[in-house]
């Protein structure tokens, strides 16, 4: 017909990568909400485990290094500073490491219709930060008890650091994941990335103590970890108050790493080169995942 414009010609199967997953929330809520049913299907405790774990976690780690190894003598309020890193790197550990999965144990499904591919490891992404939330009210619960009241700056700190670290998590998740549909050694190499983030991060230790161990040119490299800045933002966020804002710790040991706005700032831009890498990759592999699987 005259006066009327053919649609563009589109080739199929192909997206607008994660920006998809925006036009399809209604997709995405169905598949948390699926993997929440099969993850507690069968399970007497349910959610409850998402208490149960950290808890035990967080009683091994402060029981060794908070009263074996005397690191509550040195950091206040030890036991807010530990569990503010264990939730950040829980959070992490969770959303990597199942986004990674996320395509291969979706398989059928990828197989039998076509749907933003992206969906899954967004999903698994949520699915941790549904299982972050009941860890962040004990977090808030005990940093209150110990005297927390937040100023904006620290809230502002606290979101800074979420945001970080589901970037990151999603990023290098798209890229493990779908590397992971064709060689599954890529599952092992997420296992060993999350075993070792915990100890490379000041989670369970001070950053002073690799400050005065490791040459300047290593601890700037130690500072662009994203993980790390995003601990320290929690650390500000929910430590430092609590802790009665101290300007120095026991030994001289400075409370805050200098310039830790700009520390945020470089992990921001880290995890934006990350998250772009990841779905560039995940862009280039998708057309070959239905005959992979």
């Amino acid at each position: 017909m005259t006066g009327t414009t053919a649609a563009p010609l589109a080739i199929p199967g192909q997206g607008r990568g994660l920006l998809d997953v925006l036009d399809r929330r209604y997709l995405l809520s169905l598949i948390v909400r699926k993997e929440l049913r099969v993850r507690y299907r069968g399970s007497v405790l349910g959610m409850a485990w998402t208490y149960v774990k950290p808890a035990i976690q967080f009683g091994v780690y402060f029981l060794a290094l908070g009263i074996f190894l005397g690191l509550r003598d040195t950091v206040p309020d030890y036991a807010v500073y530990l569990f503010s890193g264990i939730v950040v790197m829980n959070f992490f550990a969770e959303g990597f490491g199942n986004a990674t999965r996320s395509l291969v144990q979706n398989a059928p499904l990828i197989n039998k219709i076509y749907l933003p591919r992206e969906l899954f490891p967004v999903a698994s992404l949520w699915v941790s930060a549904v299982h972050f939330l009941p860890q962040l009210v004990v977090l808030l619960l005990g940093a209150f008890v110990g005297g927390w009241r937040p100023n904006l700056a620290e809230l502002a700190a606290g979101v800074l650091g979420f945001l970080i670290v589901a970037a990151f998590a999603l990023g290098l998740g798209l890229l493990f994941g779908a590397v992971n549909v064709f060689y599954r050694d890529a599952e092992n190499f997420v296992d060993l990335i999350i075993m070792v983030a915990t100890w490379v991060s000041p989670v369970l230790y001070h950053w002073n103590l690799v400050y005065q161990e490791v040459p300047r040119w290593l601890w700037y490299v130690y500072q662009a970890n994203p993980l790390t800045a995003a601990v320290e933002l929690f650390h500000y966020a929910f430590w430092y108050g609590a802790a009665g804002r101290p300007e120095v710790l026991p030994g001289d040991m400075q409370t805050l790493p200098d310039h830790l706005w700009a520390v945020g700032g470089v992990a921001v831009v880290v995890v934006t080169v990350v998250l772009v890498a990841g779905q560039v990759v995940f862009r280039r592999l998708e057309g070959r995942f239905a005959q992979e699987m």
